[in-house]
């Protein structure tokens, strides 16, 4: 997904407006996304995550010097489902502390299971400082995106292209009043 984000971007197919996301924002970067990532093939996506997050937010701040070094949020393999919650809140503890220190009001995650320790469990029983929400990042990509309404001739186009291509598939279509 990252990979697909960033040549989107390159080859201009998207563009968004930095202005919708003005508030200061920070990064959790997940465990399987960049330190697994890292460990099983040699590469990890902490540097491009930033360099999506940062076209969508002029005011990003970080949590550690490296993508490698930060923290896990404690929910790690959907640790929530577990009947461990003393555990993964204790261990959340510490990424609080780090989302504390940046004093950002906006935490992006791409990953489903630390967004949902951050916004839901962390948010409600620690001091996270300035925090006000958790979003994925391609939610913030989304709702920074810049689009052009289609005219009434483009919009006849695309549905004569998809009529063409459901035909050769032998697909009926049913009108709609």
């Amino acid at each position: 997904m990252f990979d697909l984000l960033k040549e989107y971007f390159d080859q201009g197919r998207i563009s968004v407006d930095p202005t919708r996301h003005t508030m200061s924002a920070t990064i959790h970067d997940p465990c399987n996304y960049v330190r697994k990532s890292q460990k099983a093939f040699g590469v990890h996506y902490g540097d491009m995550i930033r360099w999506l997050a940062a076209q969508c937010c002029p005011n990003m701040v970080e949590m550690c010097d490296d993508p490698l070094n930060n923290y896990c949020c404690g929910n790690g393999g959907g640790a929530q489902v577990m009947p461990n919650d003393t555990e993964r809140l204790a261990h959340g503890q510490y990424k609080a502390a780090q989302i504390k220190a940046t004093g950002a009001e906006l935490v992006i995650s791409p990953c489903h299971n630390c967004r949902d320790q951050i916004m839901k469990f962390l948010a409600k029983q620690c001091d996270m400082g300035n925090y006000k929400e958790t979003k994925y990042l391609w939610e913030v990509i989304s709702d920074s995106l810049v689009y052009e309404p289609w005219s009434d001739a483009e919009i006849e186009a695309a549905h004569t292209a998809r009529d063409e291509q459901f035909e050769g598939f032998g697909v009926e279509l049913e009108e709609m009043e």
